[in-house]
């Protein structure tokens, strides 16, 4: 599961995105399409919603065109009101919200992934990495450092 986000920015045409705009590339170089809906129905993802409802980064943070609420709706829960689409049309006035479900062969690994967003005339790669046990013990250690430098980096020169 990702939890994502789509904004466009003011001015830009209006866009759709369809099931097969959506992929995973895996760090074995293995793309892995948006999973269906009977994928998403058959799988049992009762760990995943309880862990989501504990452990969850805010997403809330569109520019400021983008004022008016959608969702990203390729899958919905069984016994919800809500319908799962197979395409979702935004202005540069909406700021969607949903959650993408991906069925990995052989289940997560460890290192660099990418979700590939494929829009018309354009392709974004959007990095994230699966930590192993060592990395995160790491990167906690030196997260206030990191903090620090990217703070100084952005803060209004004088």
């Amino acid at each position: 599961m990702i939890e994502v986000g789509f904004a466009l920015r003011d001015g830009t045409p209006n866009t759709k995105l369809v099931r097969d705009s959506l992929s995973l590339e895996t760090p074995d170089g293995k793309t892995i399409p948006l999973a269906t809906v009977e994928e998403f129905r058959a799988a049992n993802l009762s760990a995943i919603t309880a862990r989501e409802k504990v452990q969850r980064d805010s997403i809330n943070y569109f520019p400021p065109n983008a004022h008016r609420a959608c969702r990203v709706g390729f899958f919905a829960e069984l016994g919800s009101k809500a319908w799962a689409w197979d395409q979702v049309d935004f202005t540069d006035q909406d700021a969607c919200l949903g959650r993408l479900f991906f069925k990995v062969p052989g289940g997560i690994t460890y290192g660099q992934h990418w979700l590939n967003v494929k829009f018309e005339k354009s392709l974004i790669r959007v990095p994230f990495r699966i930590l192993t046990k060592e990395e995160d013990k790491v990167l906690d250690k030196n997260y206030n450092d990191i903090k620090k430098q990217v703070k100084a980096a952005f803060s209004k020169k004088k």
